[in-house]
């Protein structure tokens, strides 16, 4: 069974399908962090992020796995690296290359062809996997989801200006709409989840609900 959770940076995607995840006894699939692997791989290559052409010939040759909430590149953990600002400020213009993007699509589409999944991203419902069982909206107020970056990047030890968070989750906002593959659209059928006033559990919650029921109906036909 396949779970998609798409919506914009910062509502909270990955905490929740970590969480909801577990509660199913699923599979997490973060595509932001295979994106971010990339990025990675490339700023240390001293590869320019918006060289689309050797990005993609860099993306051929690595090896991306997601293990226990890790990140592998060519079995090396770069985890808490792939979180780093520098890699935050290069993986929009990574993700919008168009052959980077496919061959992060099928390889998704390899890895979430061997059990349940709950995949999070920004096109998981829509390009990815659009005949997923269950899609799900997750979204919030630019405010509260600046705030939510803001504690992240304090709690791993990277502090920045509450406003300068906000501004760049606008301008991040803007660019993902309006991108030429992988923009952030809503699926037709999927259900939209606002965050603004519940807690992550009151959302995992409501969320695993939905999947349970959806498991039932699968179960009953």
């Amino acid at each position: 069974m396949i779970v998609t959770i798409d919506g914009p940076a910062g509502a909270g995607k990955s905490t929740v399908a970590r969480r909801l995840a577990k509660r199913l006894s699923f599979e997490i699939l973060d595509t932001g962090a295979m994106y971010r692997a990339v990025t990675w791989a490339a700023l240390e290559a001293n590869i320019n992020p918006a060289d689309a052409n050797a990005v993609s010939r860099l993306t051929d040759g690595l090896e991306i796995q997601l293990a226990n909430e890790r990140v592998l590149v060519n079995g090396r953990d770069v985890s808490r690296e792939v979180r780093e600002p520098r890699v935050t400020a290069e993986v929009s213009s990574v993700a919008d290359h168009p052959a980077v993007r496919q061959q992060m699509v099928e390889l998704q589409r390899r890895i979430a062809a061997t059990g349940n999944f709950v995949c999070e991203g920004r096109d998981q419902g829509t390009v990815a996997f659009p005949n997923a069982q269950v899609k799900i909206f997750l979204t919030a107020s630019v405010r509260q989801r600046s705030l939510r970056r803001w504690q992240e990047l304090c709690d791993a030890g990277f502090p920045e200006l509450l406003e300068d968070i906000e501004r760049q989750q606008t301008e991040r906002d803007r660019r993902d709409e309006i991108r030429p593959v992988g923009a952030l659209r809503r699926s037709s059928d999927a259900i939209d989840f606002d965050t603004d006033h519940l807690t992550i559990n009151e959302v995992v919650a409501e969320l695993e609900k939905i999947v349970r029921r959806q498991m039932t109906n699968d179960n009953h036909e």
